[in-house]
């Protein structure tokens, strides 16, 4: 199966969507493919591009790494028949509003300079993340 897939978007505007899959060679985990699809060449900086897929994987790994804090979270759901979720956010959803906080930044620094958007991965199930191009020149795809 390809790494990554491109769709013209149905409206009017010269865009396109870029999927870059999630990486399953190492299981089951939150991870994607780091390689820079051929639709993004002479876009953006492979580097670029390479350290912002690898900085969502740290954190998707940090968010599903186990430790004495989140068993002990789990725990405290345990007894409390998990009323304490009411009234805290867990470690995971945590490091989600990080992940969200990332990507916004470096849209903002990064991306929509060059006519990309990255869209957060939550919205697509953990599934893909998505790249949108933004108003291609004679509809590049």
């Amino acid at each position: 199966m390809s790494q990554n897939t491109t769709i013209p978007t149905s409206n009017n505007s010269n865009s396109s969507k870029v999927f870059i899959q999630r990486d399953y060679s190492d299981g089951t985990t939150v991870k994607f493919h780091t390689r820079l699809p051929i639709e993004l060449e002479g876009l953006i900086e492979r580097q670029v591009f390479e350290s912002t897929i690898k900085r969502l994987n740290e954190f998707f790994s940090e968010a599903e790494k186990g430790s004495c804090s989140t068993y002990c979270e789990g725990c405290l759901a345990c007894i409390s028949a998990y009323l304490v979720y009411m009234c805290t956010e867990t470690h995971y959803e945590k490091t989600l509003r990080k992940i969200s906080k990332y990507i916004a930044q470096q849209n903002e620094r990064v991306y929509n300079p060059k006519n990309l958007q990255i869209i957060d991965p939550t919205y697509r199930g953990l599934r893909v993340i998505e790249i949108s191009i933004l108003d291609c020149p004679g509809g590049r795809t």
